[in-house]
């Protein structure tokens, strides 16, 4: 793209930051909360649909539910209810001779939670350079590029030469990702596609894989009174605890290393992500716990496959089990809550990653790191259908947590280097 073209692009963003933050403050404000196996992202893909629609593009709503065979895919993950729910797609042809591309990037969110929030979560509030909210970040402000993207092409008079599709995906939080499924069976695929999660600045082509796993250990209880010290299953906590860094060990030495990870000290965390006994508080009887259900997240490479990963894991299990038998006198359960994320990537230097490089390197002034994002997504399913993907995006903090928010610079800078990749990748007609 020319030198005139990007310096339009720029000052179009520019002028028209406002927009784009209220873009970002319309989704914020219209909940989409993911809550497996259920979610609430009708309300907020009708308001996908209506500014796609304004903006001189036919948007397709369908659901999951309404793609022929979707159930019969490997990679389709049952159990979950997609009633009002529907993915939205629309592609803007081009004049012929380009490359074509999909703007991707999913409209559910984890939920506002329990703890506390300093702002509202749904409210959208800009304090300085922060825009705050549920999902402002991940991945809201994403879905809000994209659309900027999707007005600022007519507006600029922009007839791209190769096709480019806009999609908002349901169902991506909690391991879901048969909206993304949903929209690669549909046949929304191109040359190439990138989705807006935050990546800090960063062009993204590779995804760490994800295992989750409940642990519930149950024990005798012989209640709050008794002849001796009544432990439950506070014992089986502790050995499991103490015993868990062997296990961390072993998947930094059994994990194949990946270059895109090599900046990590420990390219393979193992984590406990929530331990539960009794409720809390004087509304319960005051008790030994007799169960306790531990939630445990690790990650994986690259290329490691499903019966690798849990190879690891059952090896260290048992033998845990077998050194301890008077401790776990009762064999803990194992239940599978969501599906395994493989991890996935690209080649660091195919056309995509290095011309993305190079439109944030002319537009933004800077050379972006290109690495792997820290935890699974959605994108191994578009490298599974042969579409080159990469993650671009903003910066922000707080992401799953209380008063999440977005950085807006980076939001304008990010959409700026967006929007004159899209016209450079795809093309334009010079007729």
């Amino acid at each position: 793209m020319n030198t005139a073209r990007e310096m339009e692009v720029a000052s179009f963003v520019d002028e028209h930051r406002d927009r784009l933050v209220s873009l970002v403050q319309d989704l914020v404000r219209i909940p989409s909360e993911n809550r497996a196996p259920d979610g609430a992202e009708k309300q907020c893909q009708l308001y996908v649909s209506s500014v796609l629609r304004t903006a001189g593009w036919d948007p397709l709503l369908y659901t999951p539910a309404d793609v022929p065979e979707i159930q019969r895919h490997p990679f389709y993950w049952p159990g979950r209810h997609y009633a009002n729910r529907p993915n939205v797609a629309a592609t803007r042809h081009g004049s012929g001779g380009g490359r074509s591309l999909v703007l991707s990037g999913h409209i559910d969110t984890v939920p506002a939670g329990s703890a506390p929030w300093t702002r509202d979560p749904f409210g959208g509030e800009v304090d300085g350079n922060r825009l705050y909210g549920r999902g402002s970040n991940d991945m809201k402000a994403g879905i809000a590029a994209n659309l900027f993207v999707a007005e600022a092409l007519p507006a600029l008079g922009i007839q791209l030469a190769g096709d480019l599709t806009f999609e908002s995906v349901v169902d991506e939080e909690f391991g879901g990702v048969n909206g993304t499924l949903a929209g690669r069976l549909m046949g929304f695929n191109a040359d190439a596609a990138v989705i807006s999660e935050p990546s800090f600045l960063r062009v993204l082509p590779a995804q760490r894989g994800g295992r989750t796993i409940d642990i519930t250990f149950t024990a005798g209880n012989g209640g709050i009174l008794g002849a001796g010290p009544a432990l439950g299953v506070i014992d089986q906590l502790r050995v499991f605890l103490q015993e868990l860094p062997r296990f961390t060990a072993l998947r930094l030495l059994s994990a194949p290393p990946h270059p895109l990870y090599s900046h990590l000290e420990n390219p393979v965390p193992v984590s406990v992500s929530r331990i539960q006994t009794a409720p809390w508080g004087t509304s319960e009887p005051s008790n030994v716990p007799a169960e306790c259900r531990l939630e445990l997240f690790w990650q994986a490479m690259p290329g490691e496959a499903l019966q690798t990963v849990d190879e690891h894991f059952a090896g260290w299990f048992e033998d845990l089990l077998r050194d301890n038998p008077a401790v776990f006198s009762q064999r803990p359960r194992l239940d599978y809550p969501i599906r395994w994320l493989p991890g996935s990537a690209i080649d660091a230097g195919c056309p995509l990653v290095s011309e993305l490089s190079a439109a944030v390197r002319r537009t933004l002034g800077f050379e972006p790191a290109v690495a792997g994002i820290e935890g699974p997504c959605d994108m191994y399913v578009f490298h599974e259908f042969g579409v080159p993907a990469v993650l671009w995006g903003r910066r922000g903090g707080n992401i799953h947590m209380p008063d999440e928010y977005v950085e807006i610079d980076s939001l304008v800078q990010s959409t700026k280097a967006l929007l004159s990749f899209v016209c450079s990748w795809c093309g334009e007609d010079s007729r």
